[in-house]
Order: C-alpha cells, then sequence, then structure tokens
C-alpha cells in the first residue's frame, strides 16, 4: 500500500472529512458549496478548550471537565480532538457552573446555513458569535467583508475575533446587543441567530432588505421568516423547520415565559412535540387549552407551525397565519 497524500496526515484533517462524510450521509450538506465550507474550515482552531458534564449525585450543583488542545497529556489531547469533530454541541463557557456559551451541533448548523439560502453578494448579520465558527463558514462561502456578527459578551466577542483570525477570516465583530441587531452595518439580506429566543426583535426586518431571510430558534423550533413590505408595512411570516432544535437563550431578553404543566398526564408532558407546543403558545393559551389543540390536531409537527412579525406586534400560528388557530407572542421594546 502506499503512503496517504501528504493532506490526510494531520489528525485534525482527517477527523474533519470524517465529520463531514457522516454529515453528508445522514442527508445534510447537499448543497456542495457548504460541503466545502464544512470541509476546510478547522473547527478545532474555535474551540481551543471545552467543557464536558461529569456526572454528579442529585442534589448538587452540575461539575464540569475542562478538554483542552494543549493538554501534556497526549491521551486527553487526543479525548480534545475528537470532541471537536464530534457531531454534537460543546460548551465553551461555564460560569458559575452554568452554560453561558457553546458551539452548536455541525449538523444543525448546515441545516441553518442551507434554510438561510444565501446567494452571491449577500450581507449576513449572525446573532450570537459564540466560538466564530458559524461566522468562518459564512465568511468561506460569502467573503469576510458580508459578514458581520454580534454578541453581549465582549469577551466571547474578543475570543471569536482571536479564533476567526486564526483560521484566516476577518469578519465584522460587534460588541452589543443582539435584540438591537447591527444598525450600522444594515440593510441585511439574511440574518441568522445561534441563540434562542422568546420572540423575534423588532429591529431585525427592521434592519433587512424587502425578500430578506430570518433563520431563528424560538421555542425549541427553528423558524426561517420571509421579511416583505405591503400595506400593512414591513413584517416578516414563515414557517418552523421540522427538526427540534436547542440553544443557549440570548442573554438581555428578559426571563422566558413560564411553562405550566400541574394537572397535565406526565407521558405528555415529557413529549418533546407538545413542549415545543407549550413555549410557543405560553404568551395566549393555558397549558389545557394547549392539550385540547394538540390532541384535536392529531399531534401537529413543528413544520405545521408559523410566525408572523408585524409593526410592534407579532403572533404564532398552526397552518395558516390568518386561520382558527392564532396567539400572540409578544414583542421587544423600550417597555420590556
Amino acid at each position: 500500500m502506499g503512503t496517504l497524500p501528504q493532506r490526510y496526515a494531520d489528525p485534525a484533517d482527517e477527523a474533519r472529512r470524517a465529520l463531514v462524510r457522516a454529515m453528508a450521509a445522514d442527508g445534510g450538506l447537499r448543497d456542495p458549496a457548504w460541503r466545502l465550507a464544512f470541509e476546510e474550515v478547522p473547527r478545532h482552531l474555535f474551540v481551543p478548550y471545552y467543557y464536558v458534564p461529569v456526572p454528579s449525585g442529585a442534589g448538587r450543583p452540575a461539575r464540569w471537565e475542562r478538554l483542552w488542545g494543549e493538554d501534556p497529556d497526549p491521551v486527553r489531547r487526543e479525548r480534545w480532538l475528537r470532541g471537536a469533530y464530534t457531531d454534537g454541541p460543546l460548551a465553551t463557557r461555564v460560569r458559575d457552573g452554568e452554560l453561558i456559551s457553546s458551539s452548536s451541533q455541525p449538523s444543525l448548523m448546515a441545516r441553518m446555513l442551507a434554510a438561510l439560502e444565501v446567494r452571491h453578494g449577500d450581507r449576513v448579520l449572525e446573532i450570537g458569535s459564540g466560538t466564530g465558527y458559524n461566522a468562518a463558514l459564512l465568511c468561506h462561502r460569502l467573503g469576510d467583508t458580508r459578514v458581520t456578527t454580534v454578541d453581549l459578551d465582549p469577551e466571547i466577542t474578543e475570543s471569536a475575533r482571536a479564533h476567526l483570525a486564526a483560521a484566516g477570516y476577518r469578519p465584522t465583530v460587534i460588541t452589543g446587543d443582539g435584540a438591537r441587531g447591527a444598525p450600522g452595518r444594515a440593510p441585511f439580506d439574511r440574518i441568522m441567530a445561534t441563540c434562542a429566543l422568546p420572540v423575534i426583535p423588532d429591529d431585525w426586518p427592521a434592519q433587512c432588505r424587502p425578500d430578506a431571510v430570518i433563520v431563528a430558534p424560538v421555542s425549541t423550533g427553528l423558524v426561517v421568516l420571509r421579511v416583505r413590505d405591503d400595506a400593512r408595512g414591513r413584517f416578516a411570516e414563515g414557517r418552523f423547520l421540522r427538526v427540534p432544535a436547542y440553544f443557549v437563550p440570548l442573554r438581555g431578553t428578559g426571563d422566558a415565559p413560564l411553562i405550566r404543566t400541574r394537572g397535565l398526564p406526565r407521558h405528555t408532558v415529557e413529549n418533546d412535540l407538545f413542549r415545543f407546543l407549550l413555549a410557543l403558545t405560553a404568551g395566549g393559551l393555558d397549558p389545557h387549552e394547549a392539550l385540547a389543540l394538540w390532541e384535536r390536531e392529531g399531534r401537529p409537527r413543528r413544520d405545521r407551525f408559523g410566525i408572523t412579525v408585524g409593526a410592534r406586534r407579532q403572533w404564532a400560528w398552526l397552518d395558516d397565519p390568518g386561520g382558527p388557530y392564532v396567539w400572540p407572542l409578544g414583542s421587544f421594546g423600550p417597555e420590556d
């Protein structure tokens, strides 16, 4: 047997290609341009260290083990590299035992990037810089000058900027309130949020061009909104994807709605789809109304639901934004 080509000699290179092959085999990365981005952007440069949970006794605070690429122990270094190219999320910042930032699951990132439907020349705003990895994938596809990423935490933006530079990318990295967007860089053709939201901030559609796309996690799903103008003014509307999505919440947006489950059957409360509906309807339906709706409509999946974002008002709906099943979500604004 001959020797492997030099480009396969690097363990990180081999691990990255193995991850991409697995993602493609699972039905992801159908767009060759995104497949190339995942093949060529080195994820391990964006997670020089991360944390893995350590089992602890009941009632004890969460414990985390830190893995890092400069560990003197070769076995632990190998664990770090293997984990960096596993198709799963990675906890990258933990404070007082609480997860505050993470690197998203690569296959979920690929789905979100595909849903964004970017075109050549698009200007993209990313909300939630994280490690900088997602911004790097966008830069690979669109070029540095077309990508802006914003995060509230200066430590996160500083490290994201350093990771991006180490990988050869230099998008605009802003420290600021992601709920306010990036007005100085608007207008945008695409907005992608990598943090969970209770509602869509009003400033995002306002900073978009007509026909722009917004992809964001709301409740435990991913909603894909198209921005339009009509007689009502600027609005955004669209449906959820079928896949579940769990992200660290966008900081500065207040507490998520309290989901009450008392009196509901335990097996129903533990159902992922029903919990999605509970979170989505928390501003407009009580839990028993939500249960009745869910049972009456045949336990609908996420992709039957959608959101409409209007001027200072937004609502969720089942099947049709003008149909019988509509409820308010709320809005971001000065009174918040």
